[in-house]
């Protein structure tokens, strides 16, 4: 089963950290990657721009209608994410736990959605 880890991070406590706590976090953050991989466990992963690059896209009464940002402000915005494959729901929080992310802002852990017609095949 997939789960999906977003990765919940303040983007201003991020940018205000010194270079080398940014360095030391993301030695970590390669470290969990590489043994994720290196036990399967990884399907990918990615880190996010912030959220003053990202564009919010709605479809209203049939038109497309296009903005800049997020859909709101928040306090903590989404970093991003990984793609684990685990056993149990269990694994995937066990995992989730060792990102990074989870001890300076907060990991949710989501299992993929499966279509039943697709488990009976």
């Amino acid at each position: 089963m997939k789960y999906l880890a977003l990765i919940h991070s303040d983007e201003s406590a991020w940018a205000a950290l010194p270079d080398d706590e940014r360095a030391a976090i993301y030695a970590r953050y390669r470290a969990f990657a590489d043994d994720a991989e290196a036990t399967g466990k990884l399907v990918e992963g990615y880190e996010l721009k912030p959220t003053a690059t990202a564009t919010t896209v709605r479809v209203v009464d049939g038109r497309t209608v296009v903005s800049d940002g997020p859909f709101a402000e928040l306090r903590e915005q989404i970093a991003g994410y990984f793609i684990l494959e685990c056993e149990s729901f269990e694994e995937a929080l066990e995992l989730a736990a060792r990102i990074p992310g989870a001890s300076h802002g907060a990991v949710e852990v989501r299992p993929g959605y499966v279509d039943d017609e697709e488990l009976a095949a």
